[in-house]
This record gives structure tokens, sequence and C-alpha cells, in this order.
């Protein structure tokens, strides 16, 4: 119950707006999901460059930050001028910007770990810079790149509620209407969809890490 004797949910009110909810998540899904795939795409090729001269590292370390370290808000007003209100571009590049400062570290740590001696392996079976770096280096990289996946993920997926400022937002927009009506239920089921879906999505980057290192679960099961 709230202070003037209601409930904090209204079930009925729920259960007439299922098509909405389900419309809202899959904006959700994709205002929040598209900006880790391109953060990915993009922190792949930097940081094996990174790792290959690494005198580029720092900058494009510093970059990532920088980034970061500007508040969502300014930046999603920011892209206003560039991509108008009704883009949904103007959540996603933002978001993107902010996955790299967790993707790239991560990804030129995956590579580092890499073993010198498998690199010499893989070189004198006759592999090439790209199959090595295919077939071996990035393999061996899936751990610590998961790691900053499941990050990014669950943050952009948490972030992307601000963009209904800027008319994106996917279930932001159920904060919105418990706000101006001063109802809550939209709140609580928009706080409850996007905590279900970061749970969910991070469950998922768990299973698909263990699909892709099979060989770490054979060492684990090694006495």
């Amino acid at each position: 119950m709230d202070l003037h004797g209601e409930p904090l949910v209204r079930w009925n009110w729920v259960a007439d707006h299922v098509d909405l909810f389900a419309t809202l998540t899959r904006q959700h899904l994709f205002l929040s999901l598209m900006p880790v795939l391109l953060g990915l795409l993009i922190a792949v090729p930097l940081g094996v460059v990174s790792v290959r001269w690494r005198w580029l590292y720092p900058p494009v370390f510093a970059a990532a930050n920088l980034l970061y370290t500007v508040p969502s808000l300014a930046l999603f007003m920011l892209m206003l001028d560039i991509t108008g209100l009704l883009s949904p571009w103007t959540a996603i590049i933002p978001l993107t910007g902010f996955t790299l400062s967790v993707l790239v570290p991560n990804v030129v740590d995956g590579l580092r770990q890499v073993p010198d001696p498998v690199r010499q392996a893989a070189t004198a079976m006759g592999f090439g810079r790209l199959r090595r770096l295919l077939q071996v280096e990035l393999p061996i990289a899936v751990p610590i790149v998961m790691a900053g996946l499941r990050v990014t993920t669950v943050s952009s997926i948490s972030l992307v509620s601000v963009a209904v400022l800027v008319g994106q937002g996917g279930l932001g927009q159920l904060f919105i209407e418990g706000a101006q009506k001063d109802f809550p239920t939209p709140i609580i089921v928009g706080i409850v969809l996007i905590t279900l879906l970061a749970a969910v999505f991070d469950l998922l980057l768990v299973v698909a890490q263990r699909l892709l290192t099979p060989w770490a679960r054979t060492r684990r099961g090694t006495p």
C-alpha cells in the first residue's frame, strides 16, 4: 500500500497493458543491445591494433575513458542536434561510446594473456597472423572479453532508460507515465522488467562463454 492506502501494483492495469509492455520491451532491447554489438565490433579491432602497436593503447584508452566520464544525459542532449528527437541513434551512439571504456581494455587484457609460447607454436605450425588471431588468440581471450561484455550489457540495459528524456528509452517510458500520473504501478513494472532483462542476458552470456570455452570445463573437471 502507498501513503494513500492504494495498492502499489494494480494488477488489472498490468493485465490491460501486456501488449504495451511487449512493444516497449522490444524497443528497449534494440536500444540497449545494439550499442553492445557495435561496441564489440569497434573494440575488437581497436584492441588488436593496441596490442600490435603498444604506443597506440594509451590514447585509445584515454579517449574511451573520456567518453565514459561525460554524463549520459548530456551526451543524449548533444546528439539531438545531430540525429534528431525521434531517431534511435540519439541513444545508440552515446551508449556505444560508453561500452568502449570497458570492452577495449578487456580485449587488450585478454589478448595479452595469450602466452608467447602459444603464439610461437601456432606460427611454427604455419598459422598466418590473421589465422592465429582468429583461431588461437581470440578464443583464449574469450573469458576476459566476455566478462566485459556482461558488464556492458547489464549497464546498457539499465542506462537506456534515461534516453526516454530525449524521445527514446523503451521501458523507461513507464517511469515517465508513472511519475506524470503519480501512479506507481508503471514504475514498478518498468523496474521489474528491466531487472529481469538484465538478469536474463547476463545468464545467456554466461552460457555463451561456457559454450565458447569447452576446454575450461574440461580443465575444471580434471582431478
